[in-house]
């Protein structure tokens, strides 16, 4: 199923950890809803990256896989409003979250983090325009975008 132009809701469920553990990923009909609004965000990062195209490593995650792979309790991805991604073709994760914090017009999201390797956006309701990094998997994160 196409959810938008550049993205489908089989990329945004995809999971190799779930496949490789034989884990369910199958999101309900209300997350399918959620991963609309995550794609339409998703194709407005596309443009604010100069079209290049995305490679999305994680969306939705089932709450088996979410906690298999040690991922937040609260986690915007159980509902289908997060994605995890990079841009090679535009730059760096820390230049790819950059070009989103400053885009103009502003794009309008939940979170905004540059984690090790990747980049994280929510696009949870509260939108809260969070920006916050994540320099290992054993480190805190810290407030604002640092490269």
């Amino acid at each position: 199923m196409q959810l938008t132009t550049h993205f489908s809701l089989e990329e945004l469920t995809l999971s190799s950890y779930a496949q490789r553990k034989g884990l369910p990923n199958d999101p309900q009909p209300g997350v399918i809803e959620n991963l609309k609004i995550t794609a339409a965000g998703m194709e407005v990062v596309r443009t604010i990256l100069g079209d290049a195209p995305i490679h999305v490593d994680s969306g939705y995650r089932s709450p088996l896989v979410n906690a298999a792979i040690g991922g937040a309790k609260n986690s915007a991805h159980l509902t289908g409003y997060a994605c995890d991604f990079i841009c090679p073709a535009f730059g760096t994760p820390y230049q790819v979250a950059n070009a989103i914090a400053h885009a103009v017009p502003p794009l309008r999201f939940d979170q905004l983090i540059l984690e090790y390797g990747w980049v994280h956006i929510s696009f949870a309701p509260t939108f809260r325009m969070a920006l916050l990094t994540k320099k290992s998997a054993e480190a805190p994160y810290e407030e604002g975008l640092l490269a």
